[in-house]
């Protein structure tokens, strides 16, 4: 049976999902920015906090930016492209 593609499950555009990492990653390398700055004027050891957040916010960066959209994980095969075999489908004989 096949189920019709909807607007809302199609996925990010690539364009449109590129913009969205390249924000993330730049708001965490504009808050490492903010962190080592406060290393200037952080006495104490209050300057532990922004040294950590200036070593592992680049890590953090990297990891939030290559995170991908939610989606259901489902990939329809394309039926009239390439023919469905009965064993291949879920359920079907083996």
């Amino acid at each position: 049976m096949k189920h019709p593609q909807s607007i809302t499950s199609l996925p990010e555009s690539p364009d449109d999902e590129r913009r969205r990492r390249m924000i993330r990653y730049a708001i965490a390398m504009s808050i490492r920015v903010v962190c080592i700055i406060a290393c200037l004027f952080v006495q104490g050891w209050w300057l532990l906090l922004p040294i950590l957040g200036a070593v592992f916010l680049p890590y953090v960066a990297v990891v939030l930016a290559n995170v991908h959209s939610s989606s259901d994980g489902l990939v329809e095969r394309p039926g009239s492209i390439v023919p469905a075999r009965e064993q291949d489908r879920p359920g079907g004989a083996e």
